[in-house]
């Protein structure tokens, strides 16, 4: 098991604090830098890597657009931020998940697996969107200012 698999979570709080203090393309930014950095750390998997990186951020500050959720000094909408989440991890998931099993057939695809993905796609955005809303109307709605 990779560890950075596991690690979807932090990206994904990550990717939407950047999107929040960032308008428009926060989480952009981050995914290019963060997938620059995956791919130094691996160099043989540099493309899926730093193009799943920029298209997850992308998505972040998409769904962020589509579910209007706003960062304001007042606080975020828990409920939209955890929609809009659990929208993009949900979505990026089956993306990489189908690449690597559909396209090059790396790993067989299989009913539970896409269940694990179904399942676990949403649960983690929304956990991810869940700490991004209580950080940001906890701790950095002050800095926002």
């Amino acid at each position: 098991m990779q560890l950075d698999r596991l690690l979807i979570a932090v990206d994904a709080v990550l990717l939407a604090l950047s999107g929040l203090f960032i308008k428009n393309i926060g989480a952009t930014y981050v995914g290019v830098v963060g997938g620059g950095l995956v791919s130094l750390a691996r160099p043989s998997l540099l493309p899926f890597s730093f193009i799943f990186f920029v298209l997850f951020g992308c998505l972040v500050d998409l769904s962020l657009f589509i579910f209007r959720v706003k960062a304001t000094s007042e606080g975020v909408n828990r409920n939209r931020l955890m929609a809009a989440m659990a929208f993009n991890t949900l979505l990026i998931g089956f993306v990489s998940y189908y690449a690597i099993t559909l396209f090059p057939e790396l790993i067989p695809s299989s009913p539970t697996l896409d269940f694990v993905v179904a399942f676990m796609g949403p649960a983690t955005g929304a956990t991810a969107g869940y700490a991004a809303a209580y950080l940001w109307n906890k701790y950095l709605r002050n800095i926002y200012a």
